[in-house]
């Protein structure tokens, strides 16, 4: 076996590696050759007794490790000696005279103090750590007896006090004296949190006062996290001086918060606000000396504007005091342009404002929409003129004021941080606190109205020049605004056609805008054709017209659409799609209360609007929709003139319009049967099979059926797609007629159990041929598409 040179003898790399490689690979081979072996041992019989060896027995498992139940014990040991400690001095100190007691208590404190570092240069770390904590807690015993024997007319806290500190100063100096314990150090520091605390109990300071002592407590917490020299001693002292700063500078701002809230003078709340501002200073210093420390930043923000806003509150409204705090927390949001500042004042300061100003925006944003909310009884009683006075709307003007603020803090943030967020928040909250500032501001009404509607045009125009993010923020905010102003205007008569005229225009010009988004262009043109509508309604109630009479003129709307047509340029199906829904609320109009003579007339008129608009090849669709309403305006008008033989009036329609569409096939071979026959033919099934259904005799039924009979063999004979499905639709409608009474006997002769049997066995037997009735059903389909 090659081995390396000796350590002296340097070899190049190259060399080295591959000797290396080399030993490996042999060691490698001989111990596969080892597993081998021992493997092929252990399959043999095992002769005159012959068993493999204990050694190939797994060894068990360590439930605990050395060092683990070593620290049990000694931390065990540690607990019975306090306990021991404590029972002698609680029940055996009365029976030792006075110098039996000093004796005893020197003696087994000096040894518990001392003995750890004898452990300690013997290497017995952790024994030397119980042994301490021994002799820490013999010193408490010691200042108790103290206590009880020399100064027992003393007051109890006053001397815990003044005890805390003193075993605080002799811990820090036991750890100073033997360095290499751990207990000591964070023992001294945790006492060190009672001295100033309880001597604020003892002297009766008041929260006030109990405030400044955990502050200065707090204080000092944070020197010796900031300002403890050695690594070491900082590791030992950081945990409990942290999480002690943190906690009992949290009790001393809560209890400045607490009786700032109770103040109810500027003179009462400026003790609380020295305390807070305590409170700030602490907070930003920590953030400006350690990096990590951004909450600490945060907290002292908000403290300083509690400082600076709580003795204003008692002087206030609840409103303006929001204001008041409102206006002191925006200025931190320029600390993040302060480039001067520790990266963590910075972002603590910021964070610090936007935590003010966003709940006050929120809470002032839900009054004002709130007060909106209130305009909704106009419509309990339109016309009435009776606006509710400025009361009823809630919140006052400070609400708007608030608004106002937030949104320029955000506006001046969206132009630093180019984020669009921001952006939107200043369009939303900006046209929140000008839309409702006049009405939260009690003006008149006719002020009020002028106002929202600049503002909602002022909104209207940013969404036309805006990015999308805000553009669409405001294009929100223009609509919501527009709604709730005419809402408002519906309480007169001159309001409402002054708004509504207005805010139809502005939106007919927004539509019209080139340049502009085209989805808000689209929303624009959509509100014109429904302020159109509207106006057009409103004309129709000032005339006193019916609200069914309504539907005339409403037609004039979509016809006004159907004439502008491709002037509308990418607008146009937008604008079409509201003319249609204008249309289809007109036909509802008209049919309720039913008038057969209104219907007819309304269905005639909506008809020769959808012919015009079909003139146009783009538009070619709504010459069907023309044709059903020109055929439901015929039947309406004669089914109120109460004609029993339809067939008089649809044969003669149906002979030219088969004509015609048999000319047109002969011209046209492409084109499609239902655009020959389809017309024709339904002018006449449709009819017939209404009337055969109510016909209580047999000869329309008869000669309907042989009619669709005809009709469906000459389809299949032609292969043409509309007379074999209208002609075989009209047969089995009319079959199913004839059938009728006797399946209704039938069933009526049935068990009630054997109609949900059938639907079982129809359903297992259709389940179990699935597949094949799929194919069975694309090949039908396939065959009609085939069909002209």
């Amino acid at each position: 076996m090659a081995t390396p040179p000796p350590p002296g003898i340097p070899l190049p790399p190259d060399r080295e590696l591959a000797l290396i490689d080399r030993e490996l690979a042999q060691l490698d081979a001989r111990r596969t050759y080892l597993l081998a072996r021992r493997d092929w041992l252990l399959r043999l019989p095992a002769p005159n007794g012959w068993a493999p060896a204990a050694s190939v027995s797994p060894a068990r498992r360590q439930e605990a490790s050395s060092p683990g139940a070593q620290n049990v014990l000694l931390t065990l040991g540690a607990v019975l000696l306090a306990v021991a400690a404590l029972a002698f001095t609680l029940v055996s100190w009365g029976s030792l005279g006075i110098a039996g007691r000093s004796a005893v208590l020197a003696v087994v404190t000096a040894a518990a103090l001392g003995a750890p570092a004898l452990l300690l240069r013997r290497g017995l770390r952790s024994t030397a750590e119980s042994v301490a904590a021994v002799g820490l807690l013999l010193t408490v015993l010691d200042a108790y007896a103290v206590y009880a024997v020399a100064t027992p007319q003393t007051d109890g806290t006053a001397y815990a006090a003044w005890a805390a500190a003193v075993l605080a100063a002799l811990w820090a100096g036991y750890a100073r004296v033997l360095p290499g314990l751990v207990v000591p150090l964070p023992a001294a520091v945790l006492t060190a949190q009672l001295p100033l605390p309880l001597a604020a109990v003892a002297a009766a300071a008041g929260p006030v006062g109990s405030g400044w002592a955990l502050l200065a407590t707090a204080a000092l917490d944070a020197a010796l996290v900031l300002l403890v020299p050695g690594a070491r001693a900082r590791a030992a002292v950081f945990g409990p001086a942290a999480v002690s700063a943190g906690v009992l500078g949290a009790g001393a701002l809560l209890s400045g918060l607490w009786q700032m809230a109770q103040a109810g003078s500027a003179g009462a709340a400026a003790g609380p606000a020295l305390l807070l501002a305590a409170c700030a200073a602490l907070g930003v210093g920590v953030a400006w000396r350690e990096p990590s420390a951004m909450a600490a930043s945060v907290v002292g923000a908000l403290a300083g504007v509690a400082a600076l806003g709580g003795p204003v509150r008692p002087l206030l409204a609840r409103d303006w005091a929001v204001v008041v705090l409102l206006l002191l927390a925006l200025p931190l949001l320029a600390a993040v342009r302060a480039s001067m500042l520790p990266a963590a004042v910075r972002r603590g300061l910021a964070r610090a404002g936007a935590g003010v100003a966003a709940p006050a925006a929120l809470s002032a944003l839900v009054a004002a929409v709130g007060s909106l909310g209130s305009r909704v009884g106009v419509l309990g009683e339109v016309w009435a003129a009776t606006t509710p006075s400025r009361d009823a709307y809630g919140p006052g003007p400070a609400a708007a004021v608030t608004l106002l603020l937030a949104a320029g803090a955000a506006g001046w943030l969206a132009r630093v941080l180019p984020r669009p967020e921001a952006g939107v928040i200043a369009v939303a909250l900006g046209w929140a606190g000008l839309f409702t500032a006049p009405l939260l501001s009690g003006l008149p009404v006719a002020a009020v109205l002028a106002a929202q509607l600049a503002v909602t045009a002022a909104a209207g125009v940013c969404a036309l020049r805006l990015g999308r993010g805000p553009g669409y923020a405001a294009a929100v905010c223009a609509v919501v605004g527009a709604l709730n102003l005419s809402v408002a205007a519906l309480d007169g008569r001159t309001a409402t056609f002054v708004v509504f005229g207005l805010l139809g225009a502005g939106c007919a010009a927004g539509a019209a805008r080139r340049p502009a988004p085209l989805p808000v262009r689209a929303g624009a043109a959509v509100l014109a054709v429904g302020y159109a509508a509207a106006v057009t309604a409103a004309l129709g109630a000032l005339w006193g017209l019916a609200a069914s009479w309504w539907a005339l003129p409403l037609l004039a709307v979509p016809a006004a659409v159907a004439a502008a047509g491709p002037r509308l340029g990418r607008v146009r199906l937008p604008a079409e799609a509201a003319a249609g829904a204008v249309g289809a609320v007109a036909l509802l109009l008209a049919s309720w209360p039913w008038e057969p003579a209104r219907a007819a007339l309304v269905c005639a008129l909506a008809g020769v609007v959808c012919a015009g608009a079909a003139v146009r090849a783009e538009r070619r669709g709504l010459g069907w929709a023309a044709g059903a309403l020109f055929v439901a305006a015929t039947w309406i008008r004669l089914s109120a003139s109460g004609v029993q033989v339809p067939e008089a009036y649809t044969l003669p329609v149906t002979v030219p319009a088969l004509a015609v569409g048999f000319v047109r096939r002969r011209r046209d071979a492409q084109a499609s049967s239902w655009t020959a026959y389809g017309p024709g033919l339904g002018a006449t099934l449709l009819p017939s099979l209404l009337a055969a259904w109510g016909d209580p005799h047999w000869l329309r039924p008869l000669l309907l059926g042989l009619a669709a009979l005809a009709v469906t063999l000459l389809g299949a004979h032609r292969r043409l797609q509309a007379p074999l499905l209208l002609g075989g639709a009209t047969l089995g409608a009319v079959a199913l007629h004839e059938l009728a009474p006797y399946v209704v006997q039938v069933v009526d002769a049935l068990p009630r159990w054997l109609p949900p049997a059938l639907a079982g066995l129809l359903l297992l037997v259709v389940g179990a041929t699935y597949e094949r009735r799929l194919r069975d059903a694309r090949r039908l389909r396939a065959a009609l598409g085939r069909l002209r």
